[in-house]
């Protein structure tokens, strides 16, 4: 008698819920636990609202988290997120988030120190998501391009060790990149999201792209977005015709 033999099954790998409305379902559920995300985007494109969004979710689901910024002065920042009903003063006197003002420098001496400061507050906060905004700076640190792939190796080796689901931010206009200074972390991360900020005739409009995302079925469209009083929220179409018709603009 043949024994019919099972196949394995395969565990998909856990999903974390983005907080941006729409994006987990062209996204299968938003990142996956424990990942590391690149979200690149032009000066004005909602990078850090997209950022404090993802952790203002986590918080919404009992996590604990942490912002890590290189240019965002504490006060200043506190208050524009008032904007959307984020009150992360509030939320860091009861312990659930965690506001840390760092220098690309710090990063740089982080990586020869194998963690630092940010890896002390990770383990002694229990931080289960985190945010470096924006990663812009620390990339420039690095003139040759065998340095910038030793650092970003360096860095994803580290941010992984914490076993959080991580978020960095990059400025850089999605429309003009190629494969300059940010290879090194595009070809690192996990996901890679873009966010456009293009001029349309008079005004600018806002679209998102899921450039890459491991193990994902991913959306490869283009979708318009908008930030409203409670954030970013992503258009249920998808509209390539208004975003090539911008774009060649």
């Amino acid at each position: 008698m043949v024994k019919k033999i099972k196949k394995a099954k395969i565990k998909k790998q856990d999903k974390i819920s983005t907080g941006i409305e729409n994006l987990d379902k062209i996204t299968e559920g938003g990142f996956e636990k424990n990942s590391v995300n690149l979200v690149i985007g032009n000066s004005g494109s909602g990078k850090s609202i997209f950022a404090v969004q993802f952790l203002v979710e986590g918080i919404k689901k009992g996590e604990k988290c942490l912002y890590v910024t290189f240019e965002e002065k504490k006060e200043e920042f506190y208050r524009n997120m008032l904007d959307f009903g984020w009150n992360l003063s509030e939320m860091e006197k009861e312990g659930k988030f965690v506001f840390l003002e760092y220098t690309p420098e710090k990063v740089k001496t982080m990586l020869e120190e194998g963690g630092g400061i940010i890896e002390s507050v990770i383990l002694n906060k229990k931080i289960s998501r985190i945010v470096i905004d924006s990663i812009t700076s620390f990339a420039l640190l690095f003139e040759q391009e065998l340095d910038k792939r030793e650092a970003a190796l360096s860095l994803f080796d580290i941010i992984r060790k914490w076993n959080c689901t991580s978020l960095l931010t990059l400025e850089e206009d999605p429309v003009k990149r190629d494969a300059g200074s940010s290879s090194s972390l595009e070809f690192e991360s996990d996901s890679i999201l873009l966010l456009y900020f293009v001029r349309c005739k008079e005004e600018r409009e806002r679209f998102i792209e899921v450039l890459k995302m491991r193990g994902t079925k991913h959306s490869t469209e283009v979708f318009p977005f908008e930030i409203g009083k409670n954030g970013i929220i992503v258009s249920q179409k998808s509209d390539a015709a208004r975003f090539l018709k911008c774009v060649s603009n």
